[in-house]
């Protein structure tokens, strides 16, 4: 995740019991790795490796890979959530925050995650394997296009925005929109997708400012 989230991202270490950082250390250097090589890719020698603990260390704080990887998906939600509450919550217009949120999940320099967005890349695959991941994803998906929702209702409510502007069904296509650029950029290598799509999005808006 971006260096300038790091301090919002997890709990202070010294507030832990070193159980509770020997848990953190594992979900935290799993994360990546399950964002990576997904769920069925990712191995128990992988999180090893990378943690360094023997295997007795770790089935103490988790029965088995499943319980790891559900505990993957609410730090990357956790994550999330306090990313977007950093953006919405900003001062500020509700257009200027919609703007924000674009220029942040928009960046092909600087991606919110590394190895793309792990609600797409877990979700994807968990839809057949995992019910609890999948329905893990689809809350935070519906809670993500609920900010931009609520952003566009504030705008309507403040006079920025037209009065008929639909802002549920804007959340939807602009966050289809959003994840599917992150989607092409990972497989193209490559930024244009997101800027086009930013383009689109931001001129949207611009259309339905008063």
């Amino acid at each position: 995740m971006r260096e300038q989230f790091r301090e919002i991202e997890a709990p202070r270490m010294p507030e832990m019991t070193k159980a509770e950082r020997t848990k953190w250390l594992i979900i935290d250097k799993a994360a990546p790795i399950f964002n990576s090589k997904g769920i069925a890719g990712t191995s128990l020698s992988d999180i090893l490796e990378a943690t360094k603990l023997a295997k007795g260390s770790l089935y103490v704080h988790f029965e088995n890979k499943e319980a790891i990887s559900h505990a993957v998906v609410d730090y990357f939600i956790q994550q999330k959530t306090k990313v977007l509450n950093w953006v919405f919550s900003r001062e500020g217009s509700a257009k200027q925050k919609l703007l924000a949120y674009l220029d942040l999940v928009l960046n092909p320099l600087k991606p919110v995650f590394d190895g793309g967005c792990p609600f797409l890349n877990l979700g994807m695959e968990a839809d057949d394997m995992d019910q609890v991941i999948r329905i893990k994803v689809k809350k935070m998906v519906e809670a993500e296009q609920a900010f931009i929702s609520r952003a566009v209702s504030q705008g309507i409510e403040n006079g920025e925005f037209r009065p008929d502007w639909d802002g549920n069904d804007f959340a939807i296509v602009m966050y289809a929109m959003v994840e599917g650029a992150v989607m092409i950029t990972r497989v193209s290598k490559g930024g244009s997708s997101m800027k086009s799509v930013a383009t689109f999005l931001k001129k949207e808006i611009e259309s339905n400012t008063k």
